[in-house]
């Protein structure tokens, strides 16, 4: 693995060769991941893994053409290849009139933040041991547990350097840790089975073994001996660890791709009143310690925190160069990378918390379900269409009554955006985080 220093170095290099091999620009990433992890199942060593990549990419324009290469060996002559061979291809592609680096004047300047992204801790393979057997045992401990997928623990580090040939260089590490449990309940056909997960940049951010199996080995029993969803118009009320997947559907539908090729529900819906007005949806970049924290996006542009959704409107669309240059717009600082043309995403996520308890947001519900588990991919892009299997619990005069299983929720996103109403029980755990959700007037139907 290459220090930030040293990935600067290179990506600098292959910039430099590129615009004197012919190129009228360049641009070049270099990412690499280490991670070991340690499984633990019954008590006993079942795994330990170690891996590590690394890749350097380099994209070049040649006019509108492009062309994209990369490679995982750092020999000075094999990118010295490399660069030639990338050139030559630009050179026969396709005219792109939308290919080309982000504008200048709109490059991150500066020093980068700091965002206390790396705490500084290397592998340990006997305390990712000892706490992958922890995890586990405080999930078998719970009474109605009666066996075990395992308990694992992670560590890992990342190195991430961009520079264009236009002026930008910036790069940053980061550490990884994540504890996990998943166990099983009951006996035979009987049986359920949950899990429970934590993961955090500083191994102080972390969630304790006791809580994350813990919170496995009672999801896993809680499940036991599930009856049957009520059928037809009811509430669904959904649990934060799933509710952050309505996010992610707003977020594929405002990507600028999707918006330029017409694939997106929300065309022409962009000024339209989406949620209630009271709806917040934030994206982040800076928070310290964020999962998806960065300074700079995909092409060297600056981040910043932004509301994506402020008083149940959609305020924009989330754009890369190329969508942004399709639509005649401005790049927003949301583009990805990876080994050839950009994409896009948002950072650190969060569904502002509303005014109520979960408790208090079921209480009138006469029968309902709250969904603990969503299976299947079955959301149609282009018209936000909703259909998923699922899996949680009965709400029966506004409590929670019992399991319930082999049930679909399907709806349309739009109705189901205009319906959602949030709790007050917000948490900042993951990469997206929403509090507890409400939806009236879903359609549950038996599998």
């Amino acid at each position: 693995m290459l220090t930030v220093a040293e990935a600067l170095d290179r990506a600098q290099m292959l910039c430099d060769a590129a615009t004197r091999a012919g190129a009228d620009a360049a641009d070049a990433l270099y990412y690499c991941h280490a991670a070991t992890s340690v499984s633990m199942r019954l008590g006993a060593l079942e795994d330990v893994e170690r891996s590590e990549s690394q890749d350097i990419s380099l994209r070049v324009f040649v006019g509108q053409r492009s062309a994209s290469v990369s490679t995982a060996d750092m020999d000075a002559s094999e990118l010295a290849g490399l660069v030639e061979r990338c050139v030559a291809m630009a050179r026969e592609a396709p005219e792109d009139p939308y290919a080309g680096l982000a504008p200048g004047e709109l490059l991150f300047k500066g020093a980068l933040p700091d965002l206390d992204l790396d705490d500084g801790s290397e592998a340990d393979p006997e305390a990712l041991r000892v706490a992958a057997l922890a995890v586990e045992e405080a999930a078998r401990a719970v009474t109605g547990v009666t066996n075990s997928e395992g308990g694992s623990a992670n560590h890992s580090r990342t190195r991430f350097a961009l520079v264009t040939s236009h002026g930008f260089a910036g790069g940053y590490g980061a550490s990884g840790h994540s504890l996990s449990a998943s166990v099983i309940a009951g006996e035979g056909a009987a049986m359920q089975r949950d899990y429970g997960w934590h993961s955090a940049h500083h191994l102080s951010d972390l969630e304790t073994a006791e809580d994350i199996g813990t919170r496995a080995g009672r999801r896993a029993v809680a499940r036991l001996n599930p009856g049957k969803a009520p059928v037809g118009k009811v509430p669904v009320v959904i649990d934060p660890r799933v509710g952050s997947s309505l996010v992610g559907h707003l977020l594929g539908a405002i990507a600028g791709p999707a918006v330029a090729r017409g694939t997106s529900f929300l065309l022409g819906k962009e000024d339209r009143q989406l949620f209630d007005s009271a709806i917040v949806i934030r994206d982040d970049p800076h928070r310290l310690r964020g999962l998806r924290s960065r300074a700079f996006d995909g092409e060297g542009l600056p981040t910043a925190a932004r509301d994506i959704v402020a008083q149940g409107r959609i305020t924009g669309w989330l754009l890369d160069t190329a969508s942004a240059k399709q639509l005649g717009l401005a790049p927003t600082g949301h583009a990805t990378r990876g080994g050839g043309a950009s994409g896009v995403s948002a950072s650190n996520l969060h569904l502002a918390p509303g005014t109520i308890t979960p408790e208090a947001l079921m209480a009138d519900i006469s029968e309902g379900v709250y969904i603990t588990e969503l299976i299947g991919q079955g959301v149609n892009p282009v018209t936000g269409d909703y259909s998923r299997g699922a899996s949680g619990f009965l709400i029966r005069d506004g409590a929670i009554a019992g399991p319930v299983a082999e049930f679909t929720i399907a709806g349309n996103l739009i109705d189901m955006f205009a319906a959602l109403e949030p709790a007050n029980d917000l948490e900042f755990r993951h990469a997206t985080n929403v509090p507890t959700l409400r939806i009236d007037g879903m359609t549950v139907a038996s599998s």
